[in-house]
């Protein structure tokens, strides 16, 4: 009887060493996959003569795209090592984006600029997709995305500007590729940044206003497939801190956002769930950020006046992906 107690008892123990043993192994996966960038990596400087850079894309040509609100838009080689003006005046471009087609879609905004979506094609000829919705010019097109089925998702808020506004709410749009323009998100005080999650199903939006008491939230829309969203969801509030300017999504799903002042500012990292998971601290006030690099593993940063990069663990997600 002794003997048999003696047995089960050690069983028992077996089996709950074995368990915990497993449960180890999954945090510490849990825990590995959420590295994003690794312990050595470096945060370097690439460029640093700009007015205040803003809205990085990185192109079909391996070069990294982005916009100097001084009213160009420039291109950072990272073969050379030289950034040269792709193109000025801009129209006071802000966020970048680029399609299947490999044509470079912008936003320009207010305060002398031409307050409009605009596609370049290859040969430099600039077209509007929109600068009206129902008769009524834009606010300041601000920061966009594009979804598998080409369909163009802007904010519109005005943050600067003595232009007069004709449309009184500051909104998300969708350009339809027929050109249809679509007030798609209206629940919101100063969008900002937007993005798409990897399966297509969530739309996240950065509501940033800066005024006193203003939102500064990370929030997420489940995205229907004909391109319509459901009720939001608030995944993160930055209350008194500076809230989420642009952001980008990793292959993981995670949200790779351009946030805070001073101490606090560099690019926040968080899970789908709204959780952060690391922070990477930034020398200038960060704006947007994209992944680059022919594996998909380098992160370029816009703060300040500066390009950053740095090496990361994660492949970043783009719907649209260069392809030798």
């Amino acid at each position: 009887m002794i003997k048999k107690r003696i047995y089960k008892l050690f069983s028992a123990t077996c089996y709950m060493l074995s368990w915990c043993s497993v449960l180890f192994c999954s945090y510490s996966s849990a825990e590995q996959s959420q590295e994003i960038f690794p312990k050595d990596a470096k945060l370097e400087r690439v460029w640093s003569e700009g007015q205040f850079t803003e809205g990085p894309a990185y192109g079909p040509d391996h070069c990294v795209y982005f916009s100097d609100i001084g009213n160009r838009i420039l291109k950072y080689d990272p073969k050379t090592g030289k950034t040269t003006v792709f193109r000025e005046p801009s129209g006071r471009a802000n966020g970048l984006c680029f399609d299947r087609q490999g044509r470079l879609v912008a936003c320009e905004g207010a305060n002398g600029g031409n307050r409009r979506v605009t596609i370049t094609d290859k040969d430099g000829t600039v077209r509007v997709l929109a600068d009206k919705w129902q008769g009524k010019r834009f606010n300041s097109p601000n920061d966009l995305d594009i979804d598998s089925q080409g369909r163009i998702y802007f904010s519109d808020p005005r943050y600067v500007g003595d232009e007069p506004r004709e449309i009184d709410k500051e909104a998300v749009y969708r350009i339809d590729p027929d050109g249809k323009v679509t007030q798609l998100i209206t629940d919101v005080q100063k969008p900002n940044g937007v993005a798409i999650s990897p399966d297509g199903k969530t739309l996240y939006v950065a509501d940033n206003n800066s005024a006193a008491g203003g939102a500064r939230l990370l929030l997420a829309y489940p995205l229907h497939a004909d391109g319509s969203v459901g009720p939001r969801r608030v995944l993160y509030d930055f209350k008194n801190e500076r809230g989420i300017d642009g952001m980008c999504l990793d292959e993981q799903g995670n949200i790779l956002a351009a946030a805070g002042a001073g101490d606090k500012a560099g690019i926040y990292v968080f899970s789908p769930q709204g959780k952060i998971l690391t922070f990477l601290r930034t020398p200038e006030t960060p704006t947007n950020c994209t992944f680059g690099g022919p594996d998909r593993k380098t992160l370029y940063i816009t703060a300040g006046k500066s390009l950053y990069r740095i090496r990361t663990s994660v492949r970043g997600y783009a719907v649209y992906w260069p392809v030798d």
